[in-house]
């Protein structure tokens, strides 16, 4: 073996690198603030791969790579750090994916999300959907609500997660984490039987299919604080996800029923930032107010970004909008705004404004 995997998570945690690529046929790989970075080593063999493989990954999951290509589980470096790791096979070989999982909580100013959401994390019931693509810190904005909470309130929380990430302490509230295939079997299951347990606040690790949203949405409207992921990017997308995971004829149904249940949508997008190293991240917000209940029922979604734009009084934030204001902040490159824009066309609008306001002040 051309390292020792310990070297490799130890460097990974030194230089606080997101994630770990170990490739057959490539260096060993870390990403570093969005880039991709090959280390200065041999590239790696198909026993190197196998062997870091066997040294991290419980035998359930070596079971699963060998029956369906692939597995992902939690691992923890000894006490320095935790991972997320996906082992698959990819032309006959084992490839290995591990991801740093931060193991300091993070604040609500330190992720720079607006204290607009707090408000909703003191709510008895509802719904609060964390959305965005795989990679954009929707498991660290989740745990920063989850840890606010745990901090402030007396709840029973508990988790169920595909795999644990984040470990929480008991604070003010108990908290249960149940993960996938080790503690539980499915999502939807979980989620029935915290029905049973006494349960304040429920977060749902991801809302895969139509039985874990309907289970979601009943957690919620009854009686529940519900939190839950989509890969889905912006408010009005995430709404028509979910309607169309539904058969139509229930559409109706599930319409009228997330227009009560639901509380809000923060979108996000993770950027590498222009003025230091690091990553910065961007977010849209949708708090739901009666304007939005009535688009949401009445399947009215595509103006749900006016309602944004108009709501900035209720703490709401179109993703554009975040975007433009990093970058007069010089937070982030242009280049980054617009390839993380929902509308680019009107963002550059908006800096050509922006440029002749500012040039005709001078």
């Amino acid at each position: 073996m051309v390292v020792e995997l310990n070297k490799l998570l130890q460097l990974v945690v030194d230089k606080n690198a997101s994630d770990l690529h170990l490739t057959v046929g490539l260096p060993p790989t870390v990403r570093l603030h969005g880039n991709l970075r090959p280390l200065n080593l041999p590239p790696l063999t198909p026993d190197d791969t196998v062997s870091f493989m066997k040294a991290i990954t419980p035998e359930r999951i070596q079971q699963e790579l060998k029956e369906k290509g692939g597995g992902d589980f939690g691992f923890a470096y000894e006490k320095k750090a935790r991972f997320r790791v996906a082992v698959y096979m990819q032309k006959g070989q084992v490839g290995i994916a591990l991801r740093l999982i931060p193991n300091k909580m993070l604040s609500f100013e330190e992720i720079g999300l607006p204290p607009s959401i707090k408000n909703l994390l003191f709510r008895p019931r509802g719904l609060i959907l964390v959305t965005g693509p795989t990679g954009s810190g929707k498991t660290t904005t989740l745990a920063t609500m989850i840890d606010f909470i745990n901090q402030e309130e007396d709840c029973h929380i508990i988790t169920i997660e595909d795999p644990i990430e984040y470990y929480h302490d008991h604070k003010k509230s108990i908290i249960t984490q149940r993960e996938i295939g080790v503690d539980i079997g499915g999502f939807a299951e979980a989620i029935w039987r915290a029905l049973r347990m006494d349960p304040d606040v429920i977060l749902v690790g991801e809302m895969r299919n139509l039985e874990t949203i309907q289970a979601a949405i009943t957690a919620a409207e009854t009686g529940h604080l519900v939190f839950a992921t989509l890969h889905t990017t912006g408010a009005a997308r995430t709404i028509n996800r979910i309607v169309d995971a539904f058969p139509v004829d229930q559409q109706e149904q599930i319409r009228a029923q997330l227009s009560t249940a639901l509380l809000a949508v923060v979108s996000q997008a993770l950027l590498p930032r222009a003025d230091r190293p690091g990553v910065i991240a961007a977010f849209e917000i949708m708090i739901m107010t009666s304007a939005v209940e009535h688009l949401i029922r009445e399947n009215q979604t595509h103006k749900i970004t006016s309602a944004i734009q108009t709501g900035a009084q209720q703490g709401m934030i179109l993703l554009d909008d975040f975007l433009y204001n990093l970058f007069i902040q010089k937070k982030i490159t242009y280049q980054t705004m617009m390839a993380a824009a929902q509308n680019p066309s009107d963002l550059e609008q908006k800096i050509k404004d922006y440029t002749y306001a500012t040039a005709g002040r001078k």
